[in-house]
């Protein structure tokens, strides 16, 4: 057995639990943020978007640092799970950050008075969109895997200065964009709306592990296309 057929099926098997589990806690934090959490005195029920923003620019932020440190693996390495799970976790980034640039903007219509502004931080979280796509379209557009890896490992590793610019920007630089709420040193946030946060993330870590899982073994199925296993793989998928 290979090491991607090896690869393959043990993310078969972990897949329905991840997003089962992914479910599960999506479900518990949506209850509790829309229907426990108390209503915040000066932002009123428009704050509850946070459940969604916060672990959304989170994962976008992680997703892109993972799918650098996989592109650095596997330039060092030569080795093509690491190329493979850096292009599976792409478009899940890129969802993510969406979200977050979405969720945001409709936080910010009653906040700030406007869906959008030029602030740092949403610059820098627009940067980082534009750099998941950059990635997807440059893979895209090389027929050649090997090249294609190289490629775009290169835009990955570049862009990831970007992310410790979205999270220090607050910091930085003078900006409407509230600064963390959540810090190693605690939180100014009332505890049910801490939990509720971090049972949000750990559903969206679970739901994006499961994902990024399901597509790796698509792209594997993909490159291995003349291998027995593959097609063999690939029937049984069918039917």
């Amino acid at each position: 057995m290979t090491p991607l057929e090896a690869f393959y099926r043990k993310a078969g098997r972990l897949i329905p639990w991840l997003l089962g589990a992914a479910l599960a806690l999506f479900v518990v934090g949506f209850y509790l943020g829309f229907f426990e959490c108390p209503i915040e005195a000066r932002q009123g029920n428009s704050y509850r978007i946070i459940f969604i923003h916060i672990p959304s620019a989170w994962l976008g932020m992680a997703l892109y640092v993972l799918m650098a440190v996989a592109s650095a693996w596997g330039l060092a390495r030569s080795s093509t799970i690491a190329f493979i799970l850096a292009q599976a976790m792409a478009p899940t980034g890129a969802l993510m950050s969406f979200i977050a640039l979405f969720s945001g903007a409709f936080w910010g219509r009653p906040t700030w008075g406007t869906y959008w502004v030029w602030d740092a931080r949403l610059t820098s979280m627009l940067i980082l969109f534009f750099l998941y796509l950059g990635f997807i379209a440059l893979h895209a557009a090389i027929d050649d895997k090997r090249r294609a890896d190289r490629a775009a490992s290169v835009i990955s590793i570049v862009g990831a200065v970007n992310v410790p610019i979205i999270y220090f920007s607050v910091r930085w630089w003078n900006t409407l964009h509230q600064g963390a709420s959540i810090t190693s040193r605690g939180s100014s946030i009332a505890d049910i709306m801490l939990y509720t946060i971090f049972i949000m993330l750990a559903a969206g870590t679970l739901y994006g592990a499961g994902i990024v899982l399901a597509r790796v073994r698509a792209i594997i199925l993909e490159r291995e296309r003349r291998s027995l296993w593959a097609r063999r793989a690939a029937l049984e998928g069918k039917l």
